[in-house]
């Protein structure tokens, strides 16, 4: 069901990643402890009841990610397939679809996608890093794009488990998502040809850190994608939200462009790239009946759009581009 030995065997195989194999069965037992989230067993549980149906076609480079069978399903199979994976609710980054189930997530992260294909390099035959990949929608469009290995890291477990259930189907031997946050990743590891950051940085008390965090996972010359909150203004703007920013309580700093981009220079990045700025609409951060929670339009102020609850701007993302020395 869960069963990360195929990766870790091959990274004993793997000078840069086998210090890293050794340590990585105790570091995964202590990301789906049971005795650490109580919700565990019941997403497990349900895990364990999703039906066997062997896909004929898979679908990675596609907005919505996904699995499909010819013979398509019956009501009845679409129906047991559907309420399974509602219990493992909610469901935050996509879209996916799998055999007819549309799995309409609280975010359009197909949208992020094109954002930041134009400066992308080539994922043809690379180790990718993505930090902080929820279910793994963007891991696997990166191997839909080409990428050789893609290992995503999220520390929150249902995420693990939502992968799961969607490597149930998708069967892709190159794509993982791993129980860790970036600080459980062994320092100065310098083995991934590009590294994903996005929706991280404004969540670290210590942005310059993280970013430093970054450039340890790169292999010299190779490339950074860093997607976070900013804000409009000049060089050495940043906004520290005093209590919560749109009604997160984790949120940390939100510098203008120029200033994460100044961030990245002074730890030696190189080729530093604003590729897109916009503002999130509730288009694309939105309640859906897969994620019944609050979403963007309760966090903005109901009167100006282009307010949080909190009076702070709107949010607004960058994706940027570098180089590691």
């Amino acid at each position: 069901m869960i069963d990360y030995g195929p990766l870790i065997d091959r990274w004993q195989q793997d000078a840069l990643l086998a210090p890293w194999a050794e340590r990585l069965h105790a570091q995964i037992a202590s990301g789906l402890a049971v005795e650490r989230y109580g919700d565990l067993p019941r997403w497990l549980e349900a895990l364990a009841a999703l039906p066997d149906i062997t896909a004929t076609t898979r679908r990675l480079n596609s907005a919505r990610v996904g699995a499909d069978r010819h013979p398509e399903l019956d009501e009845a199979q679409t129906s047991a397939l559907r309420d399974t994976l509602q219990r493992l609710h909610p469901w935050r980054k996509g879209p996916f679809d799998l055999f007819g189930v549309h799995i309409d997530t609280e975010w359009r992260s197909d949208w992020k996608w094109e954002r930041l294909l134009p400066g992308l390099d080539d994922l043809d035959g690379r180790r990718v890093l993505d930090v902080g990949c929820g279910s793994g929608y963007h891991c696997w469009r990166m191997a839909g794009a080409g990428a050789r290995e893609v290992i995503g890291i999220d520390p929150t477990p249902l995420f693990v488990v939502q992968y799961w259930a969607l490597q149930k189907y998708l069967r892709h031997p190159g794509v993982w998502v791993l129980p860790l946050g970036i600080q459980h990743m062994p320092a100065n590891l310098h083995a991934f040809d590009s590294v994903f950051s996005m929706g991280v940085l404004y969540h670290r008390r210590s942005p310059m850190d993280h970013l430093q965090e970054l450039r340890n996972c790169l292999r010299p010359g190779g490339q950074l994608i860093l997607e976070t909150l900013v804000i409009d203004g000049p060089l050495g703007a940043t906004l520290v939200p005093e209590g919560r920013y749109a009604r997160m309580g984790n949120v940390w700093f939100l510098p203008s462009p120029d200033t994460l981009m100044s961030w990245l220079r002074k730890l030696k990045f190189r080729d530093v790239e604003l590729v897109d700025v916009s503002i999130t609409r509730v288009e694309e951060q939105r309640q859906t009946e897969w994620m019944r929670f609050q979403s963007l339009a309760d966090f903005l102020d109901p009167e100006d759009a282009t307010r949080t609850i909190e009076g702070y701007p709107a949010p607004m993302r960058a994706v940027v581009t570098a180089r590691a020395p």
